[in-house]
């Protein structure tokens, strides 16, 4: 098995970052990280997936804006 981690860092400051992977217990978690210190949220699968819908409509926004700016 691949041993990895993946993170994704900040536009605007590389010493912040977030992370995500499933817990112990079955829910996703997330950590925030700045620098050496972090916080950490656990959402459950219906809220993950509410969550990622959430961030695809963000995405679809920002696209469409683009489009708009860009003449499209």
């Amino acid at each position: 098995m691949a041993k990895f981690e993946l993170k994704f860092i900040d536009a605007n400051y590389n010493h912040i970052s977030i992370q995500c992977a499933v817990s112990e217990d079955n829910c996703i978690l997330f950590r925030l990280s700045q620098g050496e210190s972090y916080k950490q949220i656990l959402l459950d699968k219906s809220t993950s997936i509410k969550f990622a819908k959430t961030i695809r409509t963000e995405i679809n926004k920002i696209t469409e804006s683009e489009e708009v700016n860009n003449g499209n």
